[in-house]
């Protein structure tokens, strides 16, 4: 009886380890970038590299007029021309992230190494002036602003960088009305190097992302580059002032972190992206998160030449909620009452559905494009919005008044205001029943956003006079790119999920090849652009001054007749 209750109770113990181990996601690539890390970004070496072979990056234009550049050094030409001479590992992952800390800031990359001598060449020749140092099974190479650490397995590279310092300051004061204010000079602050890349080395795991779950369900999703943002590292550190001094806006970016996967298919890019908050900004999320956005209201637009749409559907009382979270709420009641409405009357005026939409581009030689917009909000209280739209006509003068520019009208189920009457009383009378191919791609979530590049591009082209390598530039995107689509916004797993698709023009190449291809031939155009515009410099300023002032003093000068 005792042999079977102990071994129960062994049973029972390893039930609660392995629950444990299950039920709190854990990585290796995290194991040792610091958990308050602002920006991370890994790449995934093997899966680029397939994708895009160094041999075709070689073949790029750009990539060629660098290697022939006399002011290239020999080293980096040699890097250029295999990267595997520095003895890197670059079909491994590569890490990327920055550090805002008191003393500033520092970038830091970790890596693979393949072959730990050819790495200490090249460390030599790029850091001329540097230190070698022994410590812990690691060689350290430092110099002013760079310390490098490595063995024969791994490296970690750490660049002083105190200008990461200055992003919060020019965030502090975001509801300041001085523009006056000027961002203070950025301080080079000595630091000792060695000891930030041994702090890296020996990071606890407790204190780095390697327990971080966001961090965790992110290197979990399959992907050929990971980005990682926290809000927080980036958050003001000064006081804040006026009104921002009053509201809680600690509550927006503490627990903020944005995450995305990136992968490189075939004819386009897909992005995978996710938002997360702190503690009571998850319970706004998840109680207030809005349904599927109303498909009715885009059918409703009467055209289909469309460049751009972007329909949401959110809870109105969840813009309430998150106005007391933030201690807001009596500040925007106490404005919204002079305009004769409140928070409460904002809740019920509105049913949760907004349209953003830009149709019909056109050519006009006088102003230049121009485009008909459509902004939609569907309606739960007439009366209520009512109200609102009396505040609109109040601050928005002739905006909303009787200007033939500008249109609005309303019914019992939406607003609708445009810069086109005739757009306007077609949307509200409901009439269009209008479809497009892509709405099953951007449905079935709170959000879903289009842009047509090919008829944007289509109906913005140079004009006959346009320089000609403004018309190259223009050829090359219309090749490029097709269309975006968004979907999503729904809450998952803890965050705000949506995903992103860029669709390329071809559809067989994949985006990672067809992105180096367009971006070689976009820098070798803005080159020759350069090149231009430094000539045209030259002749208007200093070859057509000396033309004139020659002719001047040539004209100047009495030259007597020939006898």
């Amino acid at each position: 009886m005792t042999k079977r209750i102990l071994s129960l109770n062994i049973i029972a113990i390893f039930a609660v380890m392995l629950f444990a181990s299950c039920s709190k996601k854990t990585n290796k690539q995290g194991r040792y970038i610091p958990s308050d890390a602002g920006v991370v970004m890994l790449v995934n070496g093997e899966s680029l590299n397939a994708k895009l072979p160094w041999a075709e990056i070689k073949d790029n234009e750009a990539f060629k007029k660098m290697i022939a550049d006399t002011s290239v050094s020999t080293f980096t030409k040699s890097f250029l021309e295999n990267p595997e001479n520095s003895g890197v590992n670059i079909k491994a992952d590569l890490i990327l992230f920055v550090v805002k800390d008191t003393t500033g800031g520092y970038t830091a990359v970790e890596g693979s190494i393949n072959d730990e001598a050819k790495f200490k060449t090249m460390l030599a020749t790029a850091l001329k002036n540097g230190k070698e140092t022994a410590k812990d099974g690691f060689t350290y190479f430092t110099d002013e602003k760079t310390s490098v650490a490595y063995n024969k397995e791994k490296f970690v590279v750490a660049i002083n960088t105190p200008q990461v310092s200055n992003i919060d300051k020019s965030i502090s004061n975001p509801m300041s009305m001085d523009t006056t204010a000027v961002t203070p000079p950025i301080l080079e602050v000595a630091r000792d190097m060695n000891a930030v890349t041994a702090s890296i080395l020996n990071l606890k795991e407790d204190a780095s992302l390697a327990k971080n779950e966001q961090f965790s369900g992110l290197m979990g999703e399959k992907g050929d580059a990971h980005f990682w943002l926290n809000a927080k590292s980036f958050s003001p550190t000064q006081a804040l002032s006026g009104v921002g001094a009053m509201a809680n806006l600690s509550k927006l970016y503490d627990g903020a972190i944005t995450t995305a996967t990136v992968n490189f298919e075939n004819g386009k890019i897909n992005l995978e992206v996710k938002s997360y908050g702190g503690k009571e900004m998850t319970d706004l999320y998840k109680k207030y998160s809005g349904s599927d956005f109303d498909k009715t209201m885009v059918k409703n637009i009467p055209s289909k030449n469309l460049a751009a749409l972007f329909a949401f559907n959110f809870k109105p009382e969840g813009i309430k909620e998150l106005l007391k979270l933030l201690n807001m709420d009596g500040l925007v009641n106490l404005g919204a009452a002079q305009a004769g409405f409140n928070l409460d009357d904002f809740v019920k005026a509105n049913k949760g559905d907004i349209l953003l939409a830009v149709t019909d581009i056109k050519q006009d030689t006088a102003a230049g494009q121009s485009a008909d917009f459509i902004f939609a909000a569907s309606i739960n209280d007439k009366t209520s919005f009512n109200k609102i739209i009396d505040a609109g006509k109040k601050f928005g003068g002739p905006m909303l008044g009787a200007s033939n520019k500008y249109a609005y009208n309303v019914n019992d189920k939406y607003f609708v205001f445009t810069n086109n009457k005739t757009v306007t009383d077609t949307y509200i009378a409901g009439t269009a029943n209008t479809s497009f191919d892509f709405m099953d791609k951007i449905s079935g979530g709170p959000f879903g956003g289009f842009v047509n590049f090919q008829y944007i591009f289509s109906n913005v082209k140079p004009k006959v006079t346009a320089d000609s390598l403004d018309v190259e530039m223009y050829n090359a995107s219309v090749k490029m790119w097709d269309n975006l689509l968004i979907s999503g916004g729904n809450f998952k797993d803890g965050g705000i999920a949506q995903h992103w698709e860029l669709n390329l023009m071809d559809k067989n190449t994949n985006s990672l090849k067809q992105l180096n291809s367009y971006l070689g031939t976009i820098s070798v155009i803005q080159e020759k652009k350069k090149a231009k515009n430094n000539t045209a410099w030259m002749n208007e300023d200093v070859i057509a001054p000396s033309m004139d002032s020659t002719m001047i003093v040539s004209q100047s000068k009495k030259v007597p007749a020939e006898k």
